[in-house]
């Protein structure tokens, strides 16, 4: 059987670095195409043997050619909240990326919308991904031969932030004001480079006998496997920051209004702060709450909790 070259894009942030750091020991580096605006951060896996290549998404000359040569692609989600601009560029990357001649696309989504049998969220962030995976769908149906699986991640431990209204243990206020009192259902945190080793062993298993893959043309949820409501999650920021915190429910429109929601949700221009609150509801109705086994059998081990990585993290922060 002829081996299968797999690529990673955009292969130089959070999920691509951990993915190409856990597939480069577990796949020959021949075989492995990285592909990243910045090349030069890619530089380790260039001395290892992979081929590295520059691409970027908001760059359809540098697309063009960017999939050449490559079976199946790992194809990460195009970094902002935006709608219709990142439904786009990932359209576009998508179609490349079948005229290069890509056979399988694994997509990373998000892990709102429940279950991966639904296809529904009310989560502003999620509705790219939801327009992807229908697209990756269409393509699967359009075009002969070829293939898909999306692989929803948990929300990542290190994206509190986002859903605490950025709230740092290094420098804590008394009161978190969000859309939410903090009440289950919760959220099935993970640790981000877990689903990179996650998703690279599941490239490793797909490369290894592609038409056995269990996978093909469905959805799979990598998540952690402890659910912690809101409230559980910001007891365990207070005994970081060893300071007592509480959360304010406030509506929508006071949540975008605080001084650090604004900057950090506006994108080309766009203040994206009230849609952002959007996700509270989401938990509420528990799109964010599957635990679901998978990545643990793919790491062999169970899944970092939210406690451990955050207090890691805060720790080599101070240091």
């Amino acid at each position: 059987m002829a081996s299968q070259r797999i690529g990673v894009f955009p292969a130089a942030g959070g999920i691509g670095g951990s993915t190409v750091k856990y597939l480069l020991p577990r796949r020959p580096a021949k075989d492995l195409v990285f592909i990243a605006r910045y090349p030069d951060k890619l530089e380790y896996a260039s001395a290892a043997g992979a081929t590295v290549r520059q691409a970027d998404y908001d760059d359809d000359k540098s697309l063009e050619h960017a999939f050449d040569g490559i079976d199946t692609l790992f194809l990460i989600s195009y970094a902002s909240v935006e709608v219709e601009h990142r439904a786009e560029r990932h359209r576009t990357a998508i179609d490349y990326a079948l005229r290069s001649g890509v056979k399988y696309i694994f997509y990373g989504s998000l892990g709102f919308a429940g279950s991966p049998e639904s296809k529904e969220s009310v989560a502003h962030v999620m509705q790219a991904h939801l327009t992807t995976e229908k697209y990756l769908e269409e393509c699967a149906r359009s075009h002969p031969g070829f293939a898909y699986t999306i692989v929803r991640e948990g929300l990542y431990s290190e994206s509190y932030p986002l859903y605490t209204s950025f709230f740092d243990p290094a420098d804590p206020v008394d009161e978190i004001k969000i859309a939410h009192d903090g009440s289950g259902p919760g959220i099935a945190w993970v640790k981000r480079e877990e689903l990179g080793e996650g998703t690279a062993e599941l490239l490793n298993i797909f490369a290894k006998n592609p038409e056995e893959f269990k996978f093909r043309n469905k959805t799979v949820l990598l998540s952690g496997t402890k659910v912690l409501s809101l409230q559980e999650t910001v007891d365990i920021l207070a005994k970081i920051a060893k300071k007592p915190v509480k959360i304010v429910q406030v509506s929508d429109e006071e949540f975008a209004r605080q001084p650090k929601n604004s900057p950090n949700f506006t994108y080309h221009g766009v203040d994206l702060s009230k849609p952002w609150a959007t996700a509270f509801e989401a938990f509420r109705r528990g799109e964010a709450s599957k635990a679901s086994p998978l990545l643990r059998e793919l790491l062999g081990r169970e899944p970092e909790d939210f406690e451990t990585t955050i207090s890691r993290a805060y720790t080599t922060s101070q240091a």
